[in-house]
């Protein structure tokens, strides 16, 4: 990176944290020249600055926080750790210079140190380094684990680290390690083994390592003590469905210290060995941090997930998921447990409120929890005493969604964006009027200089009398006299919503920049409107929510007389390219579809996915009972439908990526030899780099170019 690109950086950022507002404005300021806004660009949504989640200090004086600046070749891509005050508008200032990025940032209990993991120069895998904020000097390496290390945490008083890290089957040391993974460099054949399910995620083919916690000194030095492995000889890490979370980095231990740096406390799963057969319960454990037997404090049939303490330490808060039987989503909700654990079972501080909590923080001498859920679009703040009393709205701004935050001291700050603000940073506490206040300004020039318009939201009621809530964007120069064909695009999920925000893989404004009106609709089975809509999907996995994208569609061209009703399109990707291909498969009303990641066979997803038994709980049964919904609801099962007026016929594009193992290409092999066996116009991308997203820079540029085409020949 070269010294006048810093220099430009610099100056603005400086430049527009001189005079910050509050960020209740729904666009960001305009440059002080004025020019005429252009149509957003491919460049314009890959090369955004992509800020990251910020951590607050302990002090509430300063926010850390990673900004990746993004490349279309990965090799020129940066991404670094920035620090910002919270006392002052100065301007951020960059931490660390490296390509490779960092994460999992922790902060020192006096504030004056962070760890972090990266892999840097001599690193084969992630390992922990540690920076002096308050004296300075290089980011010093505390870590040289064969298996590498993961999210670091300091206990209270500063003196240990804990964090997350793998051993192989049978390894006692690091020593242990260091041998079988030579062995096995060395050896001569090349297999993979599996004897429990399942054997990939995502996009990568699942290994025998076992998740472990480790405690080590948080000082540098020769001499020191190596890291303890202190779940080593325990019972729960010899059970055979022993684990936790899976990630892209492995599996996770979500875990924290005890205030009184006594106790390690962490959920875990013991029936990961089950995930063919029966949902996982991740359950909350206690172990001694000198060591010991680990106690467990829950005894039910639920997930816990993101563990929080208290200042005082009396209380712990979890997010937690009830797994109800035969139930097909469950609502996310706050509960707390009493420290000491005398009663294993949850207070639930959210059962009156129909929504999933997306993040909750606990600053400092409030004694309220802040947290964030979905609604119709957006994400805004909330909070609730301690008890579970007094639920309000906090200061929020009015559009977009907060994707992250974080508390230090009684500040609270995160990541607030929309769809026409990309992401930055702000303050949600401690300004005038309580009102959010933005602290960086990374995209603000950029996003100004392009001719987009906010999101505009309607509802409709719909044949099965569910609200349904909707967004609408419009092209660049759009004039409302003008007929305009209409894409509507179907989110992934299905428990998933359309959000107002800046989105890389299926970019709203991008999408329409052709001269189209994109309708998002968020169908049946969409969270975001509580449990009983998000659970309206079991049984009637593509039929249903396909009938409500299609009313959507007639209730756009009803409502708006700008749009050509003639000249529709629909496409998505994931559970959105499911519905892809019923809508494909049941109507004609599209000129064109795009299905990415889509199934065409619910048999043949549930034997080749990485994940199996929540479509059997959404079907009713495994698939050998011949339940009607396993070939009633494939849309490949529809292909002999012409005699009815259906079946298909409509012009598809169809793309994968080859290393895709939750929908797994397959399905897209399916999809295309069906069309070219019935004659459809049709054509098949595959990407044999790409997994179940398109996440490479010139490859996302043929996918936008390839969709633009599409629907360019087919409705215009």
């Amino acid at each position: 990176m070269t010294l006048p690109r810093l220099s430009v950086l610099a100056f603005a950022l400086a430049t527009a944290l001189s005079g910050a507002a509050h960020a209740a404005h729904a666009a960001p300021e305009a440059p002080a020249a004025t020019h005429a806004k252009r149509a957003i660009t491919h460049e314009d949504v890959w090369l955004m600055k992509r800020v990251g989640a910020p951590t607050v200090s302990p002090d509430g004086k300063w926010a850390v926080f990673s900004v990746t600046d993004p490349a279309y070749d990965s090799k020129e891509q940066w991404s670094d750790l920035w620090i910002k005050s919270l006392n002052d508008d100065s301007a951020p200032r960059r931490l660390t210079f490296s390509k490779g990025g960092e994460g999992a940032v922790n902060w020192s209990p006096d504030s004056r140190q962070l760890v972090f993991t990266a892999k840097r120069d001599g690193d084969d895998t992630s390992q922990i380094y540690r920076i002096d904020i308050a004296g300075g000097g290089e980011a010093q390496r505390l870590t040289t684990l064969t298996l590498g290390a993961r999210t670091p945490r300091f206990s209270p008083d500063g003196k240990q680290l804990l964090f997350v890290s793998d051993v192989f089957p049978g390894a006692a040391s690091e020593e242990d390690n260091k041998r079988i993974a030579r062995e096995r460099k060395d050896r001569k054949y090349n297999v993979r083994a599996y004897e429990s399910f399942p054997p990939r995620f995502f996009d990568k083919w699942l290994d025998d390592k076992k998740v472990r916690l480790f405690v080590m000194d948080a000082a540098v030095g020769a001499g020191m003590p190596p890291p303890r492995d202190v779940l080593a000889g325990t019972k729960l890490a010899e059970l055979p469905g022993f684990g936790g979370g899976q990630g892209d980095d492995g599996q996770s231990l979500d875990a924290v210290w005890s205030e009184d740096g006594k106790t390690i406390v962490f959920t875990a799963s013991t029936n990961r060995d089950e995930a063919a057969r029966a949902p996982g319960y991740t359950q909350i454990f206690a172990l001694p941090a000198a060591g010991g037997e680990v106690q467990q404090l829950t005894q039910d049939k639920h997930r816990y997930k993101a563990l929080k303490f208290s200042r005082d330490g009396k209380t712990l808060f979890a997010l937690t998921e009830e797994e109800a039987p035969g139930k097909v989503y469950d609502v996310t909700r706050l509960a707390s447990l009493a420290w000491p654990v005398t009663n294993p079972v949850p207070k639930i501080l959210t059962a009156s409120l129909d929504r999933s909590i997306s993040r909750f923080a606990l600053p400092d001498g409030a004694n309220r929890i802040v947290f964030s859920y979905e609604h119709a679009g957006l994400e805004q703040l909330h909070s609730i005493k301690y008890d579970g009393s007094d639920l309000r709205a906090e200061s929020s701004p009015a559009t977009g969604a907060i994707g992250s935050f974080n508390a230090g001291g009684k500040a609270v700050v995160g990541v607030w964006e929309s769809a026409i603000n990309p992401p930055e940073v702000y303050s949600f506490t401690g300004t005038p009027g309580g009102q959010p206040k933005r602290l960086t300004s990374f995209n603000v020039e950029r996003a100004a200089a392009i001719d987009w318009q906010a999101p505009e939201h309607f509802w409709f009621k719909a044949s099965d009398g569910r609200m349904i809530h909707n967004m609408i964007i419009k092209p660049a120069n759009f004039d409302p006299t003008k007929k305009y064909p209409l894409f509507s695009v179907i989110h992934g999920g299905a428990a998933n919503m359309w959000r107002d925000q800046f989105v890389l893989r299926w970019n709203y404004h991008l999408l329409a920049k052709p001269g189209y009106v994109v309708l998002l609709t968020d169908y049946k089975g969409s969270t975001g409107y509580g449990e009983e809509f998000a659970r309206a999907i079991q049984g009637d996995p593509l039929k249903g929510p396909a009938e409500e994208l299609n009313e959507a569609v007639d209730e756009a061209v009803k409502k708006y007389s700008y749009i050509d009703g003639s000249k529709l399109a629909a496409g998505g990707a994931s559970y959105g390219g499911h519905l892809a291909n019923w809508l494909q498969a049941t109507t004609t009303r599209y000129k064109a579809i795009v299905s990415h990641a889509g199934e065409m066979d619910l048999i043949m997803q549930w034997g080749t996915s990485d994940s199996i038994y929540g479509r059997e709980v959404n079907s009713g049964g495994p698939v050998w009972e011949n339940l009607p919904v396993w070939r009633d609801q494939s849309p490949v099962m529809q292909g002999g439908n012409h005699a009815k007026g259906t079946g298909f016929t409509t012009p598809i594009l169809i793309s994968v990526g080859e290393l895709d193992y939750r929908v797994p290409a397959n399905n897209a092999l399916m999809n295309f030899a069906t069309q070219q066996r019935l004659n459809v116009p049709s054509k098949l991308l595959v990407f044999p780099e790409e997994n179940h997203w398109i996440l490479k820079g010139e490859n996302s540029r043929y996918f936008y170019n390839e969709v633009h085409g599409w629907l360019a020949k087919y409705l215009k």
